[in-house]
C-alpha cells in the first residue's frame, strides 16, 4: 500500500491516474481501480483549500472522503 501526504502526490499517470471529475462532480476526484471501475473521492476539508484561480489546491489537500466505487463510463 502506498501512502501520500497530499493529493498532489497521487500520480496523474497510470496505474493510479488521479483525475478530477467534471460537471456536478467537479469537486471530486477518482483513481483507476481497473479498466472500468474508479474509486471516487472528495477533499475532506471545510472549506476546501483553493488556489488563487479558484481551483482546488491539491498541495494542501491532506484528507479525503471516499464516495464510491463506480463504473461511470
Amino acid at each position: 500500500m502506498r501512502k501520500f501526504a497530499t493529493l498532489a502526490q497521487v500520480p496523474t499517470t497510470p496505474p493510479l491516474r488521479r483525475h478530477q471529475l467534471t460537471g456536478n462532480r467537479d469537486e471530486q476526484y477518482a483513481v483507476d481501480i481497473d479498466r472500468q471501475n474508479r474509486l471516487a473521492f472528495a477533499p475532506d476539508h471545510n472549506p476546501i483549500p483553493r488556489r488563487g484561480d479558484g481551483g482546488i489546491d491539491t498541495d494542501r489537500v491532506t484528507a479525503i472522503v471516499i464516495i464510491e466505487v463506480i463504473d461511470y463510463h
